[in-house]
């Protein structure tokens, strides 16, 4: 399979998930608010295809993000049923075995942020701006951790905009008066994770390029 087939597989893949999960989402104005994300990764991926072609992991990594985000969406995160499907199949109750007294799908999705774009992040660095050494491992973390701010701003601005049950829905506090904190934290963390298990990596193989 070329490495055109596998980006249309993978891309085309992702488009059947989020298009069955755009039918009939818990919350339609929460959805499409959320989705702006999705429709600005696309854009992205799709105007720099050429210019700075990425490796297939840092595409697949991408498009694991955006599902997990697909699904948050489709159920607005903090009623993604996560709890209810792991009782359905063990008996038990996650939130109850680890102790949470919340849903922890957005936490889930903010370490997943820093996890998975810390690469993609990296190489876009590298190959547009000629990083290398130390900041090629520094900058990613460090742009990870400024847009997880800058998100958690849009979120607040979002939520002053549109008021009531749809900036609630979509700001996903859940009472926590430490969230944007948290959040913010788990995302720093996951592209530490990422950025040390590259650093491991690229050591043992003598390179830096993914």
């Amino acid at each position: 399979m070329t490495r055109r087939q596998q980006l249309m597989f993978l891309y085309g893949a992702f488009a059947v998930f989020w298009l069955v999960l755009a039918i009939s989402p818990v919350d339609r104005p929460t959805w499409l608010l959320e989705n702006t994300l999705v429709f600005a990764g696309f854009g992205l991926m799709y105007g720099i295809r050429r210019q700075v072609p990425l490796s297939m992991t840092s595409h697949t990594m991408v498009v694991i993000f955006l599902s997990l985000h697909a699904v948050g969406a489709h159920y607005t995160y903090s009623l993604v049923p996560y709890d209810a499907a792991f009782r359905d199949l063990t008996g038990d109750s996650l939130n109850g075995i680890l102790g949470f007294s919340r849903n922890h799908y957005d936490r889930l999705v903010h370490f997943c942020y820093g996890l998975l774009l810390a690469l993609p992040v990296r190489e876009l660095l590298m190959r547009m701006a000629g990083v290398r050494g130390f900041w090629s491992y520094f900058l990613p973390l460090d742009l990870v951790m400024s847009s997880s701010l800058f998100y958690e701003l849009l979120e607040w601005a979002a939520a002053v905009v549109f008021g009531g049950g749809l900036g609630a829905a979509f700001l996903g506090t859940q009472g926590d008066e430490w969230d944007a904190h948290r959040d913010m934290a788990l995302a720093g963390i996951g592209a530490l994770i990422a950025v040390l298990i590259i650093y491991a990596r690229n050591r043992s193989r003598g390179h830096e390029l993914p």
